[in-house]
């Protein structure tokens, strides 16, 4: 192979080996409607544990987690024998077979995380708000150095949000979003 192919080649066989190592992750916010052949409800209301179903099952190639009061009370596993296209909704983490559950840190939002103490006061939610309705709140408040929102089913029916007059250390906690914003 002479000098010119091989210069030319280099660049593709990198990004071939980078692409083939680096772990597939599963897609927080997302649903893979359709495949499914079963579902479970999942008591820790872990995405991870979802995840972990499918790579023992021979048959699964994707799954969908939906979270506690999305599918009609507690979280729930979907698992699929097919690859589904992926559609936005905040209703669910999906993945496939292989792809870990790998919540992003991004916008001053900590995914699964919660801070504990430091309460300043719970601020009512309307009907579909979040995690960046809660984080509004703590920035619109001069007290509030610290926020988290607990999704519906983790703590209660309701959604929750917590404003903090303290940042507290962050502990993993499903179902739960944090973020400091002074």
């Amino acid at each position: 192979m002479g000098k010119g192919l091989r210069g030319a080649l280099m660049p593709w066989v990198v990004l071939l080996v980078v692409f083939a190592i680096s772990p597939a992750q599963a897609q927080l916010a997302f649903d893979r409607p359709g495949g499914d052949y079963f579902n479970a409800a999942v008591a820790s209301g872990d995405p991870q544990d979802c995840a972990l179903l499918c790579e023992r099952d021979r048959r699964c190639r994707a799954w969908t987690f939906s979270y506690p009061g999305v599918a009609g009370g507690s979280a729930s596993c979907w698992l699929k024998n097919t690859v589904p296209a992926r559609v936005p909704d905040s209703c669910c983490i999906s993945g496939v077979r292989g792809a870990g559950v790998v919540e992003p840190r991004s916008d001053g939002m900590e995914a699964s995380i919660d801070r504990p103490g430091g309460d300043l006061r719970s601020v009512e939610l309307k009907a579909g708000e979040g995690g960046d309705a809660c984080k509004a709140a703590c920035i619109a408040d001069n007290k509030c150095r610290a926020w988290t929102f607990v999704r519906p089913g983790y703590t209660g029916r309701e959604a929750r949000c917590i404003l903090k007059k303290e940042i507290k250390p962050p502990r993993r906690k499903v179902g739960f979003i944090s973020g400091v914003v002074r």
